[in-house]
């Protein structure tokens, strides 16, 4: 059998930081066959000249470099550009270990009918990782009922398989920015499988000028209103708009009114058939988890309160959380010294779970 091309498509916007680990890792790939299309979005930065350094070394390496135009725009230009059999996102701040990529080439050979793969994570905080365990969530569940509710993939692990998915549906939507994949992974497993490798094969960076930690609000209320769309589409929930509501603004009448959408979505999901239900009940928790954070992050008390008493889900928050929650409904002061120590405690705990950097990462990895 022919051994596939990968596309691996590297948009780069500002990334001198990282960039260089992130394509050392693309490059020392065990699987050889593939080509880096690499689209400078317009860097303010040295990005640029480290891409020119990286193709004078190796010429596997295609360059773009224009204006500024966004996100969505590059990933179109790059999909368009690409000649592989399968195509690879990359993100340039981000470290794919050795195997990733002859993992999923595999994983497309032994199912040809496959349309998209994901991967599991290692978290990179700086010179520490936290190494990644299999989510139950994928245990169940099917991926086509999951994709309804939260992005089911990090971007940055998927490969795609253009000789399944019709051109016409390869692209990304400029009208979900910021959740531009949650939008096309629910369009692609709606009519094709999908696969989780539930096994850390990327070291996902999280730092300060990440997109997700930099555009986090508009991230939430677009995620939001695709979740909206999908509960309208399958007749899940009574009025999901309220969801589009609450991501714009929290109030005690948008509270109230997504709580009544997670009760009508459960009862709704408890009638569908056994054989469905499992990845409907998980979605439904997560859209639950998803809401709880948004409305604890902005640290009013008395709203998460409002929002877990009409969801009925005190029970399924951590010990230390409850108890600050219900006395910072009276006492906000109180609460917020809760919540900076329940802060303190959660850094303490992934410090412990962490491990040196150095010790997962070839030196590369570490810049």
């Amino acid at each position: 059998m022919t051994v596939p091309l990968v596309s691996v498509l590297l948009p780069v916007y500002n990334a001198e930081p990282y960039l260089g680990a992130a394509l050392e890792s693309i490059l020392r790939q065990d699987h050889k066959r593939l080509e880096i299309i690499a689209i400078d979005d317009g860097s303010r930065d040295r990005s640029l000249e480290i891409m020119r350094r990286y193709q004078q070394a190796d010429g596997r390496i295609t360059i773009v470099s224009r204006e500024n135009r966004g996100l969505i725009a590059t990933l179109n230009e790059g999909l368009a550009l690409a000649k592989g059999d399968l195509i690879a996102r990359m993100d340039a701040d981000d470290i794919s270990y050795p195997s990733r990529l002859s993992r999923q080439v595999s994983s497309f050979v032994e199912q040809p009918e496959l349309a998209l793969c994901g991967t599991g994570i290692d978290t990179l905080l700086g010179d520490r990782i936290i190494r990644g365990t299999p989510n139950p969530i994928y245990q169940p569940a099917s991926l086509r009922a999951l994709s309804k509710f939260f992005t089911i993939f990090i971007h940055s692990t998927v490969v795609y398989n253009r000789h399944v998915i019709p051109q016409d549906m390869l692209s990304y939507d400029a009208h979900y920015v910021h959740a531009e994949d949650f939008d096309l992974f629910r369009r692609v497993t709606e009519r094709y499988p999908a696969k989780m490798i539930d096994e850390a094969l990327i070291a996902y960076r999280i730092h300060g000028n990440s997109v997700t930690n930099t555009h986090k609000r508009q991230m939430r209320r677009t995620h939001l209103a695709i979740v909206a769309e999908n509960l309208e589409r399958e007749g899940l929930c009574h009025n999901p708009g309220v969801l589009n509501d609450i991501g714009l603004a929290l109030t005690p009448e948008t509270i109230q009114q997504a709580a009544g959408c997670i009760r009508s979505l459960e009862e709704r999901v408890s009638a569908l058939p056994p054989q469905t239900r499992a990845g409907y009940e998980a979605g439904a928790l997560n859209l639950f988890y998803f809401l709880y954070q948004l409305v604890s992050d902005e640290r009013r008390p008395e709203l998460t309160h409002a929002f877990l008493t009409q969801t009925d889900k005190w029970g399924l928050i951590r010990r230390r959380e409850r108890y600050g929650l219900i006395t910072g409904a009276r006492a906000p002061w109180c609460s917020r010294l809760s919540l900076a120590a329940t802060s303190r405690l959660d850094a303490l705990s992934r410090y412990l779970r962490s491990v040196p950097a150095a010790s997962v990462l070839p030196a590369e990895g570490m810049h």
